[in-house]
Order: C-alpha cells, then sequence, then structure tokens
C-alpha cells in the first residue's frame, strides 16, 4: 500500500467522525481531529507562512543602513516594489497551476525558491544583486502565502475550517509585530544580513514537515497551459501596479510614465479578458465572476486591505510625526491594533466553527472598521496616546473579524477543481488592495501637507529657516534636521501633519463603507462538512454503494479517477458500512 493510500485512509477515518446523523440535524458540528500526517502538514503550512509573512516586515528597520552600504538611495523603494510585484504576479498564476498539477510540487519549490532568494539577498554585495534577490523571494512569497489557504481547503471542511484559519491569520499578525522589533534587534547585535538567514533554518523545517507528510491525492487534467493568458497577465499586474506605486511618489500622477504604464496595463488586461473568452483551462476563469458569493467577497477583500494598510503605514506617521514618538517606539505602537486583530482572529475563527455563521461576524468586522476610521479622524495634534490606542485597537477588532472569513467563504462556494485559483484570486486582491491603498493615501497626504503647513506657519518664523531647509514632513521625522528648526517651524510642521492625516483617514472611511456594503450582499451559504462535493456519477446504474463511497471519499479526491487499489479499498469499506445497517 503507497504513503498516498495510507494518507487517504487516514483522513477518511477522521472525516467520519464529522458526518454523523447527529451532525446533520444539529448546530453543533461533531468533533474533528486532524490526522498526525494532516496535522504535521499544519504545522509546515505556519512555518511557511510564519518565514514568507515575517520576510515583509523584518526587514524595514534595516532599510535605510542596507542602502548606506550597498548605495542606491535614488532607487530605495525598488527593495520593497520589486518583491511586492513578483509576489502579485505569481499568485494568481500559481493558483491554477496548482489546480491543474497538484499542490505539493509548487508549494515544495516555493519554500525552496524563498530560500534561495533569501541566501541570495544575504550574500548582496550591490543595489541591483539585492533587488533581484528580493524579486526571487517575492516569487516564494507569492507561492508559500496562496497555498498555504488552499492546502488548508484541502485538508479541513469549511465548517471547521475556521478556526484553522484563525491560526493562521494569527501567524500573520504576530509577524507584523514580531518582525520590525526583530528586525532592529538582529540589525543591531549580528547585522543587516542576518536578517535574511535568520529564516531559512525554519524554511528547511518546514520543508521536511511538507516534503514528508504531504502527500494529497490528485490526478493531473489534461489541459494546455494558457500562455497567452499568463503573459498578458503579468504585463497588466506589472504595469498597472508600478505605475500605482509610483505615482504621487516617484514620479507626478500626470508624468508619462505613470500615464504610459496605466495605458500598457489597460491594453495588456483588455487583451488577458479576451484570451480568458476563449482558453480551454484559463488562468482566471472569468465564469468564476458570475458567483456572487465570490466577487462580492473579493470586492470587500480588496476595500478592506486598502484600508488595513493604509493604517498600518500612516498610523506611525502620525505617531513620530504628531505626537512626537521617537523611531523605536513609533515602529511599535501599531501593536496594540496587531494584538486586538490576532485575539479576535483566533476567537472568531473558533466561533464560526461552533455556530456555522460567519456573516453577522463580516458585517460587524466592517462596521468596527468604520468606527476605527472615525475615531482616526477625531485625533489632532495635542491629542493622547491613549486616544490613538483606542482607535487603533477599536480598527484591530473589525480587521480580526473579516481579514481571514472572506477567504474562508469564497472557498466554501467554489467547486474543487476552482479551489487553488479561487483562493489565490482572493489573496490577489488583498494584495493588490494593500498597494493601491498606500498609494491612493499617499496621494492624499501629499497634496494637503505642504497648503496645511503653510496654512499653521507664520511667515516671520519662516524667515528664521537656514538656508536650503526643507520644510515638510522629512523635516520633521528626521531627528538631524528636527534638531536644527525653530520651535515654531516645527509647531507649524506637526500641525501641518496633522491636518493632512485627518484628510487621509478620512478618505479612508468610504473604502471601509464598500467593504460594508460588498460584505452585505455576500449570500450566507451554510459551511459545508464535507471538504468537496460528492462528484455526479457517470453511468445511471451506479450502485447506491459506489455512491455512498464516492460521497465520502470526495473531501480528498479530484473528480477523476485514482488509484485502483485506493478504490477498492473505498468500495470494500462501504460494504462493510452497508451490511453493518
Amino acid at each position: 500500500m503507497s504513503s498516498t493510500s495510507s494518507t487517504i485512509r487516514a483522513s477518511r477515518q477522521a472525516q467520519a467522525s464529522d458526518e454523523t446523523p447527529e451532525a446533520a440535524g444539529a448546530g453543533a458540528p461533531a468533533a474533528f481531529h486532524l490526522t498526525p500526517a494532516a496535522r504535521a502538514v499544519f504545522i509546515g503550512l505556519l512555518i511557511g507562512m510564519f518565514v514568507a509573512a515575517i520576510s515583509q516586515t523584518i526587514v524595514s528597520p534595516a532599510l535605510p543602513i542596507i542602502v548606506a552600504e550597498l548605495g542606491g538611495m535614488e532607487h530605495y523603494s525598488w527593495l520593497a516594489t520589486s518583491a511586492m510585484l513578483a509576489s502579485a504576479v505569481v499568485v494568481p498564476v500559481v493558483g491554477k497551476l496548482s489546480d491543474l498539477y497538484g499542490r505539493r510540487p509548487f508549494y515544495v519549490a516555493g519554500l525552496v525558491v524563498f530560500m534561495v532568494g533569501a541566501v541570495l539577498s544575504g550574500l548582496a554585495t550591490n543595489f541591483w544583486w539585492l533587488v533581484g534577490a528580493r524579486v526571487i523571494q517575492g516569487l516564494g512569497m507569492g507561492t508559500l502565502m496562496p497555498l498555504s489557504q488552499v492546502i488548508i481547503g484541502d485538508l479541513i471542511p469549511p465548517r471547521h475550517r475556521g478556526k484553522y484559519q484563525g491560526i493562521m491569520g494569527a501567524v500573520f499578525g504576530i509577524c507584523s509585530i514580531a518582525g520590525p522589533l526583530a528586525g532592529g534587534f538582529i540589525t543591531d547585535h549580528f547585522g543587516w544580513r542576518w536578517l535574511f538567514f535568520v529564516g531559512v533554518p525554519f524554511g528547511l523545517v518546514g520543508l521536511v514537515f511538507i516534503a514528508k507528510n504531504l502527500h494529497l491525492p490528485h490526478s493531473p487534467r489534461k489541459a494546455i497551459v494558457d500562455v497567452w493568458g499568463i503573459i498578458t497577465l503579468t504585463v497588466a499586474l506589472v504595469a498597472i501596479l508600478l505605475a500605482t506605486s509610483w505615482g504621487g511618489t516617484t514620479y507626478p500622477w500626470s508624468d508619462w510614465h505613470v500615464l504610459g504604464l496605466f495605458g500598457v496595463g489597460a491594453v495588456a488586461l483588455v487583451a488577458f479578458v479576451l484570451i480568458e473568452r476563449r482558453a480551454a483551462e484559463p488562468v482566471i476563469p472569468l465564469r468564476l465572476f458570475r458567483n456572487p458569493t465570490f466577487t462580492f467577497s473579493n470586492i470587500a477583500s480588496l476595500a478592506v486591505a486598502m484600508g488595513m494598510f493604509g493604517a498600518i503605514f500612516y498610523i506611525p506617521v502620525y505617531a513620530q510625526g504628531v505626537l512626537k514618538a521617537n523611531a523605536t517606539s513609533s515602529g511599535a505602537i501599531v501593536m496594540p491594533m496587531s494584538v486586538a486583530m490576532i485575539a479576535l482572529s483566533i476567537v472568531i475563527g473558533m466561533l464560526i466553527t461552533r455556530t456555522g455563521k460567519y456573516k453577522a461576524f463580516m458585517v460587524a468586522g466592517t462596521v468596527l472598521m468604520i468606527a476605527g476610521f472615525v475615531l482616526l479622524t477625531q485625533l489632532h495634534y495635542g491629542s493622547s496616546y491613549l486616544q490613538l490606542i483606542v482607535a487603533m485597537v477599536v480598527l484591530g477588532l473589525g480587521l480580526g473579524a473579516t481579514m481571514q472569513t472572506y477567504t474562508l467563504v469564497v472557498q466554501n462556494t467554489s467547486e474543487h477543481r476552482d479551489l487553488g485559483v479561487a483562493t489565490s484570486a482572493t489573496q490577489f486582491f488583498r494584495s493588490a488592495g494593500g498597494t493601491v491603498g498606500i498609494a491612493v493615501l499617499g496621494t492624499v497626504m501629499a497634496g494637503r501637507l505642504q497648503t496645511a503647513i503653510g496654512d499653521h506657519l507664520d511667515p516671520a518664523a519662516a524667515a528664521q529657516l537656514p538656508e536650503g531647509t526643507s520644510i515638510g514632513i522629512d523635516a520633521v521625522l528626521d531627528p538631524e534636521v528636527l534638531a536644527q528648526l525653530p520651535d515654531p517651524i516645527e509647531e507649524a510642521i506637526r500641525l501641518g501633519l496633522a491636518d493632512a492625516l485627518h484628510q487621509v483617514f478620512l478618505v479612508a472611511i468610504p473604502l471601509v463603507v464598500v467593504a460594508f456594503l460588498a460584505t452585505l450582499f455576500i449570500k450566507a451559504v451554510p459551511l459545508r462538512d464535507t471538504l468537496h462535493e460528492a462528484p455526479k456519477a457517470e453511468e445511471p446504474g451506479e450502485s447506491a454503494v459506489t455512491a455512498e463511497v464516492a460521497a465520502g471519499a470526495a473531501h480528498l479526491v479530484d473528480d477523476e479517477v485514482i488509484e485502483d487499489e485506493v478504490i477498492e479499498d473505498e468500495v470494500a469499506e462501504g460494504s462493510r458500512t452497508t451490511g453493518k445497517a
């Protein structure tokens, strides 16, 4: 008997405890327990998610030091943009390919690629070497993060999945807290190169868990890979996301670089849609968008991510620039929001598993997010840390109730053949929301800042400025520049920044209102107690025993023929069950 067959049988026994008659009629689900092999896979997925997520946060405190050593200050943003673009491009592609050819090879390859990128980053001798290595890391991240959620969908029925997705969401939240703190400590005591090396041992441990235990049955579908769809999608995503990242920062929105990229992206996007309508196996099946649950969940996920990443990015700016926090405490000041998000993510996951209900939690979460941003708009120059903490906790509670739940909702209404691409699409919309949110809110702040500072700046005080001194956000965030500013000018800049960030938080409210409205339109479909819908019988005369076996085994088997010995085991087991009945 093969190891795959053993895994199928062990997983089937765990599933059997979840399909009792009591579970079918009661509100509370029957007990569900992962098999030892599935539990090891889940641990490996958590480790993979940890190394991928923390790589996005642990490097941030050391970026100025890295650029100072390697050079490239004029291209500073590429260290973050390169990994983001690579990750965004690969997410939908790897989701589709995993549907066609199985999860295991892509997840293992993603983990290996990520670790290779990490080692190359740590060995970088110049700026562009590091950018290239970050691209490789981004390819690994774009594989690991969506497939972690997809494999959970392969292992755990939707009714029980909330608890495990809540734990995985908590890992992401922990990384947002621990990453910057660990990054500063490692940089100070061991050097910035160890920021990249430190995750490799964790990745190797995760690789062992996955390679040894992940043996999901899969029959590859005979299909032609949608090469032109992948190419046009890649061009469209790179052009649009790059234009969004550059607009209002590197170049004005009206600059030809930005407009040209948007134009290229639009043309490529139209070409992609036309190709997908004719492709036999489209990389993103357009029929998915005919499912209102899929469409509204992704709209809500996009809007929530725009608000979340905007808050994560600009709340520290408010803390340092307005409340006079130093750089270290500014990086840690979002901790109350992260802790609230982690705690409620776990609690909501358990409540979803216990009750089978989810829509009320999602609606309440978006309402809490709106309330959090309303509280942020009430902050001003002179507000206390306590006021900021209260706003962040409310916002964090809203995020904890929503972020992972949209993935669960999409998976619950997706066919198994589309599980990978549907989950990856949700991950992509979340990533795109973060990129667009930061860019849009950054443009709002930049457009308001100079006028706001001018409104509070006394002309007589401005005349006291040393020649060549900049009056802007950099002046108040740079301690060396700040030390040279007269008190009236420093106060004017802080007052102007408070006004500009008030506008930022105000603009974020309609974004979250969009998430609230989209969530209201999501139909509350009951969570399934089985992993996948039973395949339809191909022959009209198929026996009742065979149909029952197919329904019981569908949670680990694609809608195609599996190994003969596995089928024989299932039929024999179904016959014994029928005989006892």
